[in-house]
């Protein structure tokens, strides 16, 4: 499970402004191996963090089943056996930006497709992001529920954000600038705990241009890593059934926070005018909650 918020303004009037700033929770178990981000690629071109499978344990949560059977790799690059080179968030030097949630479903087709692949597949091939989403539409069936955002980057020629989810319309959209939220329904769904953590991601991005790059991913930080449960939620429990009652109390919040699951991982990516990528990372340490470490990459967007 995952959260994401978004803007993209591909011209901005002033300089200091941002063209993206995209905060994003990754939520996982807090056994399944993982790294810290970093590059990969036939030539390192592409930025993500890396997940490996789920080791030995069981769900605390009986009832549970969509949530403990999530076996396709989303957290970055994944090592699971027949499901290697799976991500759910990355971006390349050359301006593709790939980030993936699930779609929350009562039970899966454990026969489907690995999600992971989806972002993957994009990030390392040449097509654009609307033609790799119309493609991808076709085939969505073949998958359990997932959300899909794309896009290409560009400094000269400006920047292309689309969206496709396959319990969704039949064709992928391509966005206007402005702010977004998504999480595991289908873009800006207003779970409460969206609009919520959305209200407090746009009181941030008003403030951007007056913070320095620290102190907005700082306050970026902060709106991840809200623990306020958003209830009651009505829309939640609709799409997830008595699945999700189990932990509804801690999964309504932007950050879930389990006895064996819950936020891993929080990533801010950040866009200027000039192409400059500003990517930190916030991974929590040794299956411990209270032990965090953070990481920040930069580079300039060679398109």
């Amino acid at each position: 499970m995952c959260i994401i918020f978004f803007k993209f303004d591909p011209r901005p009037v002033s300089k200091n402004a941002y063209r993206l700033i995209l905060a994003a929770n990754r939520d996982e178990f807090y056994h399944r191996l993982s790294k810290r981000a970093d590059f990969w690629g036939t030539n390192n071109e592409i930025l993500s963090a890396y997940f490996g499978h789920r080791s030995g344990g069981t769900s605390p949560w009986r009832m549970t089943s969509w949530l403990e059977n999530t076996e396709d790799p989303q957290g970055g690059l994944d090592m699971e056996e027949g499901k290697e080179g799976g991500t759910w968030l990355g971006i390349s030097t050359r301006g593709k930006l790939a980030a993936l949630t699930n779609y929350l479903q009562p039970r899966l087709d454990r026969d489907a497709r690995g999600r992971g692949e989806l972002a993957t597949h994009f990030l390392t091939n040449d097509i654009d992001s609307l033609s790799y989403l119309k493609k991808i539409s076709t085939e969505g069936h073949l998958y359990n529920g997932f959300n899909l955002i794309t896009a290409d980057l560009s400094t000269t020629k400006g920047d292309v954000v689309c969206y496709y989810g396959n319990r969704g319309q039949p064709e992928p959209i391509v966005l206007t600038p402005g702010i977004y939220g998504l999480s595991n329904a289908l873009l800006d769904t207003p779970w409460r705990k969206l609009s919520f953590g959305k209200r407090l991601f746009q009181e941030t991005v008003e403030q951007s241009q007056t913070l320095s790059k620290d102190a907005l991913i700082a306050q970026l930080l902060s709106v991840l890593n809200n623990e306020e449960a958003q209830l009651p939620d009505p829309a939640i429990v609709e799409q997830g059934q008595e699945y999700v009652q189990p932990i509804l109390n801690k999964y309504a919040a932007v950050c879930v926070r389990c006895p064996d699951y819950g936020t891993r991982t929080n990533t801010i990516i950040l866009v200027d005018t000039d192409g400059q990528v500003t990517f930190a990372e916030r991974s929590m340490l040794d299956k411990d909650p209270t032990r965090w470490e953070t990481s920040t990459h930069e580079f300039r967007l060679q398109s």
